[in-house]
């Protein structure tokens, strides 16, 4: 690559240290057998913050006979800059273009990013169907919690890799290496991979229709494809690689602190949330590897902030020990403690004390919906009194910035669960007022955040219809009309038409990778980021490949109908999945697995509850 040329681009890009590498910590080697590109289809800032990136930087540079680089999504100015120029997307490491090497590996965190990664392949000069690609091109893998549902990417990508990716990152490269020694072709290759557990190959699978278009099946090209591909799941957590000692970026990114992963897996069962139930079961690590990793990377990265970082990270056994444990270590330091987001019914109060005693960041809880009734149908598990002795504890601890996380357009919401939103934000509202003002802070800044419900596979609202563009623009206007006059309230909400293309990618079959291809080609980029979603392209791709989007998003299925992604085998029974979704139509709660096991993995994976 001409580096002056380079340096030329990036004097005129926004933000070029996305682009430099060069970061404290960085791993720059001069050679090995295989060259993996760890590809985040975002930007910089985003990617650099994913935890799971990070991890598998650390566990593949720790293999003498790999180097592993990294690329993000160029920002639109840098695409532009690399198209006129005819340079290639080049790793940051080593600036070398991603076309030479060995594998490209995909982190799917949302389905918004999917037009990301066919920017990032053609930047590349990689075609973008896998058939196209022969034995000259890199292997192209994905992972991730969007992999659980592969089908709308599957023409695009070689190989997916369905759950933890601690261990199976590695027998991937192992297999890759031998395939290379042996002088493989790519077809020998993917044979190989596929009878690795948690690999799944899509070019040994052709979906089958009905008569109306409806998805009946997969029929499996290669007999010795398996039936269905199963989820890895890292069972001794505690004595897993971490993140070594991680980049320490130049520029500031999302979450630009130390994250320490608790544990992984949620026993919660809210009925909603994708990664309460493909991340089962609970794995934690103990207090003492906890104090291990954040007395090491503390000292290696100079941060002053700590991440307790996991699904629900108030149900860690151990941290009404492990919150002052950290303050007390690392007082003189001025070491904070921040969490992504409480449990409504953790018991922190004495925690949030000591933690407001170095730095006061915002708090979140997150209610999820306005009435008992529905926190009943989601099993949210939590109590209107819950949330307000929440609010109340970090008030009195001298907090006065809240943020209330709700969903709109959950199933069986109606205009008065939208009104308890409201209502809940005004008590809220109410409390830190009638505090003295003495007691509490300068002024409450309550923001009341209502993102839309988008239907996920493996979750037991995984039949349910979403809500329309227009119904959920309706209760958003709705909703900011009963805030109004809530004192310090601060209103904020996603844009429907995202929502609902999320949802249409999220519960997909393959036939979307022709819309998808013609959104790309149409300009779709970024399609997370309000400025840059193009409505036009979107709807100009589904026309041009007569697919109805409503067929995906707004459609009702049935309890037992076939699923694009039922050969993947997500642990949870579908049994499990119905008999909660039964429950919710009841208002029936769910226990905690935590108070005794619900049988969510069926006799054949029982033993994975012991782990």
């Amino acid at each position: 690559m001409d580096l002056k040329l380079l340096d030329s681009i990036l004097a005129s890009v926004e933000k070029p240290a996305r682009y430099m590498g060069g970061e404290l910590n960085m791993t720059q080697k001069c050679d090995a057998e295989l060259r993996f590109a760890l590809a985040f289809p975002d930007v910089y800032e985003i990617g650099m913050s994913h935890l799971g990136s990070r991890i598998l930087y650390h566990v593949l540079n720790a293999r003498e006979d790999t180097i592993c680089e990294r690329v993000f999504a160029p920002w639109p100015d840098m695409e532009r800059a690399l198209r006129e120029n005819q340079i290639p997307l080049f790793t940051l490491e080593t600036k070398r273009s991603l076309g030479t090497c060995d594998i490209i590996g995909f982190s799917l965190l949302y389905e918004m990013c999917y037009t990301n990664i066919l920017t990032m392949l053609d930047l590349s000069g990689i075609p973008l169907r896998a058939k196209e690609r022969g034995d000259a091109f890199p292997l192209i893998v994905c992972g991730g919690p969007c992999a659980c549902n592969p089908e709308p990417l599957a023409p695009f990508v070689d190989a997916f890799l369905i759950g933890d990716g601690e261990e199976l990152i590695g027998e991937c490269v192992d297999a890759v290496l031998a395939a290379k020694r042996g002088g493989m072709d790519k077809p020998a290759l993917l044979r190989t991979l596929a009878q690795i557990p948690g690999i799944y190959i899509p070019s040994f699978y052709a979906p089958k229709y009905d008569a109306e278009g409806h998805f009946l099946e997969l029929d499996r090209v290669d007999p010795n494809a398996p039936q269905r591909i199963t989820r890895r799941v890292l069972k001794d957590l505690e004595h897993a690689p971490y993140i070594g000692n991680p980049i320490v970026p130049y520029m500031p990114i999302v979450h630009d602190r130390i994250a320490l992963e608790l544990f992984r897996g949620c026993t919660r069962g809210c009925r909603f949330c994708q990664a309460g139930f493909i991340y089962r079961p609970v794995r934690e690590r103990t207090r003492e590897t906890i104090m291990e990793q954040a007395r090491a990377l503390i000292a290696c990265t100079g941060y002053d902030e700590v991440s307790l970082f996991s699904l629900s990270s108030g149900d860690y056994s151990e941290i009404h020990a492990l919150i002052p444990e950290i303050l007390h270590e690392f007082e003189k330091k001025r070491v904070s403690i921040s969490f992504p987001s409480l449990r409504i019914d953790s018991f922190l109060k004495d925690d949030l004390v000591q933690m407001q005693s170095v730095r006061k960041a915002g708090l979140t809880f997150a209610p999820e919906a306005g009435t008992q009734r529905l926190r009943d149908v989601i099993n949210k598990g939590v109590q209107e009194e819950d949330l307000l002795r929440s609010a109340k504890d970090a008030f009195e601890a001298g907090w006065s910035s809240v943020k209330l996380y709700f969903m709109i357009g959950l199933p069986t919401e109606t205009e008065e669960d939208l009104l308890g939103i409201a209502e809940l934000a005004r008590k809220v509202s109410a409390l830190f007022y009638s505090m003295p003002k003495e007691k509490r802070g300068k002024g409450l800044r309550l923001s009341i955040s209502a993102s839309s419900f988008v239907p996920k596979p493996f979750t037991p609202f995984q039949w349910e219809a979403q809500d329309s563009k227009e119904t959920l623009i309706e209760k958003q206007k709705f909703l900011r009309a009963a805030l109004k006059g809530i004192r310090g309230a601060e209103f904020s909400y996603h844009a429907p038409d995202i929502s609902v293309l999320e949802g249409v990618f999220a519960r997909g079959d393959r036939r979307l990778a022709d819309v998808l291809e013609n959104a790309y080609h149409h300009g779709a980029r970024f399609d997370s980021w309000d400025e840059h979603y193009k409505q036009h392209a979107w709807e100009t791709a589904f026309a041009e490949a007569g697919v109805d989007p409503a067929a995906y998003a707004h459609r009702q299925r049935t309890p037992g109908e076939p699923l694009p992604w039922g050969h993947i085998d997500m642990l949870v029974t579908e049994a499990y999945l119905m008999r909660e979704l039964a429950r919710a139509n009841a208002a029936i709660t769910t226990k905690d697995c935590r108070a005794g096991c619900n049988g969510c993995f069926g006799e054949k994976y029982a033993d994975y509850c012991k782990v």
